[in-house]
């Protein structure tokens, strides 16, 4: 498993294939090609890009 990029929590939960819910900080993850990506998920259930908040090494996630 891994840790939020945003929080580190480890509290994560699966929610589809490569797609992740982080329940400490409420954003969506999901992993394509080793590169976490996280989600903003809005009010009316679009999901918004926090990728540019982190580095690629902060997303980079290694099995």
């Amino acid at each position: 498993m891994f840790s939020c990029p945003n929080c580190q929590s480890k509290d994560i939960g699966k929610i589809g294939i490569n797609q992740y819910y982080c329940w400490n900080c409420f954003i969506e993850l999901s992993v394509s090609q080793g590169v976490i990506h996280t989600h903003q998920v809005e009010e009316d259930g679009t999901l918004s890009s926090l990728d540019d908040l982190f580095g690629e090494d902060d997303r980079r996630f290694i099995l």
